[in-house]
């Protein structure tokens, strides 16, 4: 009888991704564990582990980002590993340590690699002394130091938190007369959010592309690199929609950036899933960080691939080889995620955490919802507002954005206003559907606000609830009849 890889699996994380993690470990016939806060206790991904654990209050520093009660309560419950997820904990080089130290495996990077790409400035370095382009900047600067740095480097300048993420403190600075303010602004934001002060510079480029590609490591000395993600399409620099392969990068251009990532990710010492992540612009790219833990938008290179990035993570921590090899892996298609936040784009994204009193996700060919909700599910204010991820995968680019306009058209949602009307805008505008994308495609495109206008009074065919056009010409009738 094969043996199990784990017996057990505590998923240190909630919503969709530990309802992933969860589905992986089902097929692979190990037992889950699930952890909730409060705020989850009623939550689908606590229902759907095979136990679940009441870790703290609703607020993620009293639950999910406990770190010591997380591995006590795998110890205790019998878990042999922890899968972090993304978020919360999952990229502390703190957590495996304690893992370790329990006796339990990480299903992740070690924390050594962790602690070698924590930090940007080190990273690149990493990068730079292992032939990686980067783009020009600066060491640590200060008030003092940052003028010639900036000088040397050609305004505009990028000024960043060495220890940060999630474009948290980043900030273009134009001229030298903004670059002392720039400074202290961002030092205070990265030693609030971070507890680190460093700041740096680089140069900026004005219309980039964001390209990031997936490695995934083992600790036999074999590296994998399955291609490239298209993130451009980010606001206020997270991003809400990404697609693979890329409108712009050629076989060469992706042997090319697949080849550099896996040297950044052996400079670090990765083992397990990981992405690399660059800026693209005019057929060159340049190093911007490592993300040492799976992605949100993993499931569109899952789709192109067909490797299961979530099984290949278990099979790697369980100390076993990778299953393929670079010559195994074939992109076949086209892929598309699109982020479904409980946010307002009409009321410019203001998050909208309610009860979801229908749901209907959508179906048919080559259509995937990854969500950690349904109808009668709250939407928390606590945590992030991501509600659900719809994938799509067609045979080519044109079919692929045809099949997630007809996905997003029958996806129901009714209690929080949410991001699909504005997801059909973007897939609507001519300018995405050409290719022509850069990470300030959103801002250069405020029509799409008024396009989601239009889609948002859209009914489902699949919403058996009253048409909303009707409910909004019977309340004029009756106001009329009131003022009458």
């Amino acid at each position: 009888m094969k043996k199990k890889l784990f017996n057990k699996v505590l998923i240190a994380n909630r919503g969709e991704i530990a309802i992933r993690i969860m589905r992986a470990c089902s097929e692979l016939g190990i037992a889950t564990a699930a952890v909730y806060s409060d705020a989850d206790r009623n939550a689908i991904h606590v229902r759907y582990a095979g136990e679940a654990h009441h870790i703290g209050g609703a607020a993620p520093a009293e639950s999910y980002l406990q770190l010591e009660r997380i591995v006590k309560v795998a110890h205790d419950c019998g878990a042999d590993a922890i899968h972090p997820g993304y978020g919360f904990l999952a990229e502390k080089a703190a957590f495996p340590d304690a893992c370790a130290a329990a006796g339990i495996k990480f299903i992740g990077p070690p924390a050594s690699a962790m602690r070698a790409l924590s930090s940007k400035l080190a990273a690149r370095k990493l990068a730079a002394e292992h032939g990686v382009p980067v783009t020009p900047g600066s060491d640590a600067v200060d008030p003092s130091t940052a003028l010639d740095a900036a000088r040397k480097i050609g305004f505009p300048v990028m000024l960043k938190p060495s220890g940060g993420g999630g474009g948290i403190g980043m900030k273009v600075v134009e001229s030298e007369k903004e670059l002392a303010a720039a400074i202290e602004g961002t030092a205070q934001v990265a030693r609030s959010a971070f507890g680190d002060a460093t700041v740096y510079l680089e140069r900026y480029v004005r219309r980039p592309r964001h390209i990031e590609i997936q490695v995934i490591c083992d600790s036999h000395g074999n590296a994998v690199h399955l291609g490239e993600r298209e993130c451009s399409i980010q606001r206020r620099h997270q991003k809400i929609m990404e697609e693979t392969p890329s409108p712009a990068v050629t076989a060469d251009i992706r042997a090319a950036m697949g080849d550099a990532a896996i040297r950044a990710a052996k400079a670090a010492g990765y083992i397990n899933a990981g992405t690399v992540e660059f800026i693209f612009s005019d057929g060159q790219f340049y190093f911007l960080e490592v993300n040492a833990r799976l992605q949100v938008e993993h499931p569109i290179t899952e789709a192109v691939t067909g490797i299961d990035l979530v099984k290949e993570q278990i099979r790697i921590a369980a100390g076993l080889e990778l299953s393929f090899a670079q010559r195994d892996v074939e992109w076949k298609g086209h892929a598309i995620e699109m982020r479904i936040n409980a946010e307002d784009p009409l009321r410019k994204f203001i998050p909208n955490p309610r009860r979801i009193s229908r749901w209907v996700a959508p179906a048919g060919p080559g259509v995937r919802v990854d969500s950690g909700f349904g109808p009668g599910s709250d939407v928390p204010p606590n945590y992030d507002s991501l509600i659900a991820k719809l994938i799509v995968h067609g045979s080519d680019r044109a079919e692929t954005i045809a099949r997630a306009s007809r996905a997003l058209r029958e996806f129901v949602v009714i209690g929080p206003a949410t991001t699909i009307p504005y997801h059909r805008a973007i897939l609507d505008s001519p300018d995405f559907r050409s290719g022509n994308l850069s990470t300030r495609f959103i801002e250069e495109h405020p029509q799409l606000i008024e396009q989601a206008k239009k889609f948002a009074n859209d009914q489902s065919p699949f919403d058996y609830g009253p048409d909303p056009r009707h409910l909004a010409a019977a309340a004029a009738a009756v106001a009329t009849m009131v003022h009458r």
